[in-house]
């Protein structure tokens, strides 16, 4: 199964990762938990490029793909072809969040994009941590220094929730809305409850 957790910065998601996996190894499965961009050496240091580095969206963009493309023949392809579980952090609606809709960059192109890379695949299930910009702001003013994306404005992160939002009206049956605003523990909750719903 190939699941992926999805959310604005500040949505809490990457936290939830781990008891996901803790889930699944007690049912037997080997995990794999991976990240995007990143995943592979490569890829990771087109994400140090893509988070710290000044860039056009379109070159934001090829970069993000080019780690994908590397991720997808290295680490995803292979471990579903051996029936692991992969739980990755981002996967492409992230793209069509953050440079189609946070970036206004051309969701054709990023489409075509899409189908270059990986093709048909797509996650069997998407969490998307929902969570008002407002909100994930302070969350992230609180914890860390913020990286090239996670500084940009409300507004800019007002987009992007729109067009997670899009991409989930558009998929609704791959899609799981978790609200992210609940205490940690709750969420964990309805992470998990919609984990055992699915995997049944």
């Amino acid at each position: 199964m190939f699941i992926t957790l999805e959310g604005i910065d500040g949505a809490g998601k990457s936290t939830h990762l781990a008891a996901l996996a803790q889930w699944w190894r007690a049912r037997g499965a080997e995990v794999v938990l991976t990240r995007e961009p990143g995943g592979t050496p490569l890829a990771e240091r087109l994400r140090e490029m893509v988070l710290h580095e000044a860039m056009d969206p379109l070159t934001e963009s090829l970069l993000v793909f080019a780690a994908r493309r590397e991720h997808v023949l290295k680490v995803i392809e292979p471990a579903l072809a051996r029936k692991a579980v992969v739980l990755c952090d981002r996967f492409t609606d992230a793209t069509f969040a953050y440079q189609g809709g946070g970036r206004g960059f051309d969701h054709t192109v990023l489409a075509q994009l899409e189908q270059w890379v990986h093709g048909q695949r797509q996650p069997d299930l998407t969490f998307l941590f929902d969570v008002p910009p407002e909100v994930a702001q302070a969350r992230r003013a609180a914890v860390r220094q913020p990286d090239r994306f996670e500084a940009q404005d409300e507004a800019f992160f007002s987009r992007v929730r729109q067009a997670y939002e899009q991409r989930r009206l558009a998929q609704p049956e791959r899609f799981a809305v978790v609200d992210a605003t609940l205490a940690p523990q709750a969420v964990a909750a309805q992470v998990l409850a919609i984990m055992q719903e699915r995997a049944t």
